[in-house]
């Protein structure tokens, strides 16, 4: 009898951890090689001041687990790369503007003052657009604050006496982690402020961890960030809305600042906020500064993919909006446009607080109130119909990515969620949302978008 063949797998493959190990560690070798050798980027930004801060800004607890869950990008180059100018000459630039001009919004933009149901005092859509076109600096805008911004006076001047640059952020309902900015210059801790809003359930998990000593401090930090508690019991139901306040109110809530950052919690800084604000707004000559959205171009995809995948539950709500918008004048991208898109990406915000900027906040804001925070959804129609137009440089998606990065929200458990938060569920979204045919006022968006000809 012949002797029976047999096959033997390598010894390693015994082992399910070694085998994985052994295949992980190839697989890094290979991207760690393929991006510095073989596909060299073409986004590596000439930025880095001449002095980085290399000491951590902050020390976290282990359990707060704020470098976990960073999500990867896939771009390695962008068509066109940010140069950043000289750390020491963007600080001396900006930080002279800034003590060299007093009001560059507010001087030429009034507010409606009074006391309304809600923070933003719920207009019509007839009396909202009515102030799209803003041809007289002696009209009153309404812009919130017809509640109060429920925080301390302790911070409220602090607040006001920031006359610079000032990056602003947000956490409610605990639904991220508070990131410590890279790539700082040695002045820019002492010349720029941050901000960070939170509410109680956020507070009670920073103190949790040990980050903060108590919640009743006049004043919390944690490294550059300040943190200002906001009483939401007197604003939304929502997180999300009470977030859009300091993200478009910016201008009011910081009344003497120039130029801001709006920074979504998701997102961590890798670049200094002088070199941003100074490449991508001052160098370009712009009101604001925001990357176009990654995948989408017309406002009606954006509506379209916020009620497939869940992310607004009320449709009918959505259906009305756009339904509004196309009636007021809402028209799809073209090239004709002179921007590239009509989507933006909006974790990211650069800001000069000029007249046209801070008109478009509100304006932008009072649409939000009226309908949903998906700040996507407004931002063409507001853009295109406002007057006077806003100056605006949408950067490349690639730029995006490469001075931010970007990390998961907070996991929570399924019991944590609060039913408050969210609208009462209406129907899910199905085919028939806005189908051309259906007698929707969106019929003509709709056919220049797939690029039909209307009789």
């Amino acid at each position: 009898m012949g002797i029976k063949a047999t096959s033997s797998k390598p010894l390693f493959c015994y082992s399910k951890l070694l085998c994985v190990s052994i295949i992980y560690l190839f697989t890094s070798f290979f991207l760690v090689f393929y991006t510095t050798i073989i596909s060299p980027t073409n986004c590596l930004f000439r930025y880095s001041p001449n002095d980085p801060i290399q000491t951590p800004l902050f020390v976290y607890n282990s359990s707060y687990g704020e470098h976990k869950h960073a999500l990867p990008t896939f771009r390695s180059s962008c068509n066109s790369p940010v140069y950043f100018s000289d750390y020491w000459n963007a600080l001396k630039e900006i930080s002279e503007f800034s003590e060299n001009t007093t009001f560059l919004g507010s001087r030429n933009l009034r507010y409606i003052q009074g006391n309304a149901d809600s923070f933003g005092g719920n207009f019509s859509t007839k009396k909202r657009f009515y102030y799209f076109n803003h041809g007289d600096d002696g009209i009153e805008v309404p812009c919130g604050f017809f509640k109060r911004f429920p925080v301390s006076n302790f911070d409220r001047i602090a607040m006001e006496n920031c006359k610079g640059v000032v990056v602003i952020s947000a956490i409610f309902n605990d639904h991220d982690k508070i990131r410590q900015p890279k790539g700082l210059g040695k002045e820019t801790p002492y010349s720029v402020c941050f901000y960070m809003f939170v509410d109680d359930a956020t507070l009670k998990g920073l103190q949790y961890h040990n980050l903060i000593s108590t919640p009743s401090s006049d004043e919390n930090s944690v490294g550059v960030w300040r943190i200002v508690k906001v009483a939401k019991e007197h604003l939304y139901e929502n997180p999300a809305m009470n977030g859009i306040i300091p993200k478009y109110l910016v201008h009011r809530l910081f009344p003497n600042s120039k130029y801001s950052i709006w920074i979504d919690a998701k997102m961590q800084l890798v670049v200094d906020p002088f070199l941003l604000i100074h490449s991508l707004v001052v160098n370009e000559d712009v009101d604001m500064a925001i990357s176009r959205h990654p995948f989408y171009v017309h406002t009606m995809e954006e509506a379209m993919a916020t009620a497939r995948w869940k992310k607004w539950w009320d449709v009918d709500g959505l259906k009305k909006q756009m339904e509004t918008y196309c009636q007021n004048g809402l028209q799809p991208w073209t090239q004709e446009k002179p921007y590239p898109s009509d989507v933006p990406d909006s974790a990211i915000i650069l800001r000069k607080h000029s007249v046209a900027t801070n008109l478009f906040s509100c304006l932008l804001f009072n649409e939000l109130e009226e309908f949903n925070p998906r700040d996507q959804l407004p931002f063409a129609y507001v853009r295109d119909l406002m007057n006077p137009k806003m100056k605006l440089n949408m950067f490349d998606v690639e730029v995006f990515e490469q001075v931010a990065v970007e990390y998961r929200h907070n996991i929570k458990n399924e019991g944590a969620s609060n039913s408050k938060v969210m609208p009462k569920k209406t129907k899910r979204g199905s085919c028939e949302f806005l189908v051309n045919g259906t007698g929707s006022k969106c019929d003509g968006y709709l056919l220049k978008m797939w690029g039909e000809s209307q009789d």
